[in-house]
């Protein structure tokens, strides 16, 4: 889809929200619109300003300037140096886009600061910055062709990757070892980038979802990876758990075999027309079927794009209907605190009279490394 085709729906939205103003920041929704991906906020902030009707203007260090320096829509600059701050900046941009005491301007609730929040709204005394995240949602709820391609990908070579890496474990190995050669793994299979550091969890430390540790694999535990490598600026979020040396246990195996039932039973419920909270209903009974309930702590699945955790999300309450060109994961688990758990994370995508499963790893639980 063209950069002007989404400017154009993007100030439909703001039409709809009767909002004179959307002001993003540095994050997935400008990297949406222009093409371009820039690190997290700095202390030299740069904000994008899309008026309703007319030119959109940018506020940008000097130093980044070259960055955006072709964006593909009609767009005014004004850059700063170190030397001469950014306060006078945002004024000259007030001043520009002639901001009135009752604008109402659009920000990202999850990405702007209050220091952002703060220059617009003294430039302009008596305009409003708030957040406008559910206004906007739908602006890229709905994947294209040319992002459904990026999202395989991105799984092709995340599975690649992790193939290769469960082939040289063995135990003794540190999950911090173990996540650093996925790293790796992920570079050398071709990956822009990695959607998040990866997370290897072993044994007990599977109830935590935390940094991976210096923790040793031992024989006959469980071991997590929750990772995803990137296409281009489009991620895959896996989650597949391994035994280590032998089978587990037979705790461990039937809380396996309960997470695996779970995560097919969400996976068929996703179709057209279903709301969001059926899918999570479906996984989340079967767990609590099988009596391990309380130890389902999370929701079933997040949507997936830009942004690794976006609507729609699989959740208790949320009447969201799935519609063609959602993407989300689903990824039940249970944690059983002081003694282990698993979690198994597929990425799926709402089709026209179904579902199309993205990630084609194996489910069924593999024993590996060596005693």
């Amino acid at each position: 889809m063209a950069a002007s085709d989404r400017l154009d729906r993007l100030r439909a939205l703001m039409t709809a929200a009767r909002l004179d103003m959307v002001a993003f920041v540095p994050g997935p929704n400008l990297t949406y619109l222009t093409d371009v991906a820039i690190g997290l906020s700095s202390d030299r902030p740069l904000v994008l300003f899309i008026p309703a009707e007319g030119d959109c203007l940018l506020v940008i260090p000097l130093l980044e300037q070259s960055r955006l320096a072709n964006l593909p829509f009609a767009t005014d600059v004004i850059a700063y140096t170190d030397e001469d701050g950014f306060v006078g900046a945002f004024e000259q941009a007030a001043a520009q886009l002639k901001l009135g005491p009752t604008a109402r301007i659009g920000s990202e609730g999850l990405r702007m600061r209050v220091l952002e929040a703060r220059l617009i709204e003294r430039s302009s005394p008596g305009a409003t910055v708030f957040a406008a995240d559910d206004a906007l949602m739908p602006w890229r709820l709905y994947k294209s062709a040319a992002e459904l391609d990026a999202f395989r990908k991105a799984i092709a070579l995340s599975e690649a990757a992790l193939k290769a890496v469960i082939e040289r474990i063995s135990p003794g190995m540190t999950e911090r070892q173990i996540a650093a050669q996925l790293s790796l793994a992920l570079a050398d299979a071709g990956s822009s980038g990695e959607s998040f550091p990866p997370i290897v969890m072993s044994g007990p430390n599977i109830t935590s979802h935390s940094d991976p540790t210096d923790r040793a694999i031992r024989v006959g535990e469980l071991l997590l990876f929750d990772f995803g490598g990137k296409s281009g600026h489009y991620p895959a979020d896996i989650t597949r758990t391994f035994a280590v040396a032998t089978p587990p246990d037979a705790q461990m195996a039937t809380i396996y075999a309960t997470v695996l039932a779970a995560n097919e039973a969400g996976i068929r419920a996703s179709k057209p027309g279903v709301a969001a909270l059926e899918v999570d209903r479906a996984a989340r009974q079967v767990i609590i079927d099988a009596g391990y309930g309380d130890y389902f702590t999370h929701r079933t699945g997040h949507g997936l794009g830009l942004d690794i955790h976006e609507p729609p999300f699989m959740r208790a309450g949320n009447s969201q209907i799935l519609e063609p060109g959602m993407v989300y994961t689903v990824e039940p688990g249970i944690y059983i605190p002081g003694i282990g758990g698993t979690r198994i994370e597929d990425n799926i995508v709402i089709t026209e009279s179904g579902a199309e499963m993205l990630t084609q790893f194996p489910k069924t639980l593999q024993v590996i490394g060596w005693a």
